[in-house]
């Protein structure tokens, strides 16, 4: 789809308060910049294209995926997900890495809060009581949580499905985070749950065969990959 810069420091940009809690964003979070910003450009461009080929035709969650770490998987789908509430679409990020988040990296909240591997955990809990909705205007956040000790046996329970459904009908667009497929198969069930990918490689750090490979397994296990995103190291 676009070619993302990965190069903006990630020390802090500033703070935005809200009514639960205030949040320190990381300028990783470059679809904050100005309008003159080549990297806020780029978000703005995938966000048109997703609009237009996943949200406008009625599919309302996308899964963003990476081959391996380190090549700016939870930067994509961070940024994703800010550009589409920047425009009004009631956005839902979802951090599904529960073995090493990020989101909360970007958005660093004052205080801690339970997460994804603690609403899957609590079969009777409304899965509203875990999503952060006073991070941005139009955007809410289910963050990672506590590490789980059992992270795949959380994610293919039922409550998982349950929860996405619930997204679904909630929110305009969710967008979700996941772990790299080469540390773990729990993209695979993200994905199959979700139903549509974005595939995330980062220039002269993934192979082709990799992303190959990656796109290979999505497909086998009915999870339609809508796209591809190259960041910049």
């Amino acid at each position: 789809m676009a070619a993302m810069h990965r190069d903006a420091p990630t020390d802090e940009l500033g703070k935005d308060g809200g009514s639960k809690a205030s949040y320190t964003l990381s300028r990783a979070l470059v679809a904050l910049d100005p309008a003159t910003s080549t990297q806020a450009e780029e978000f703005r461009a995938l966000r048109t294209r997703v609009m237009a080929r996943h949200i406008g035709e009625g599919r309302r969650a996308l899964a963003v995926c990476a081959s391996t770490s380190s090549v700016g998987c939870t930067f994509v789908a961070a940024n994703l997900a800010l550009a589409l509430s920047q425009i009004g679409v009631k956005t839902l990020l979802v951090d599904a890495n529960l073995r090493s988040p990020g989101v909360d990296q970007l958005f660093a909240r004052s205080s801690p809060a339970p997460g994804l591997a603690q609403c899957l955990a609590t079969p009777n809990a409304p899965f509203s009581e875990f999503i952060q909705d006073d991070v941005f205007p139009d955007l809410s956040v289910l963050f990672a949580g506590a590490k789980p000790p059992n992270p795949q046996e959380l994610l293919a329970t039922d409550r998982f499905a349950e929860l996405m459904s619930f997204c679904l009908r909630d929110y305009d667009a969710t967008i979700i985070d996941t772990p790299p497929a080469n540390v773990c198969s729990d993209v695979n069930r993200v994905s199959t749950v979700v139903g549509y990918s974005l595939v995330v490689a980062g220039r002269n750090r993934s192979l082709i065969s990799d992303v190959r490979t990656l796109i290979r397994q999505l497909e086998n296990d009915r999870a339609r990959v809508v796209g591809t995103v190259m960041t910049e190291a």
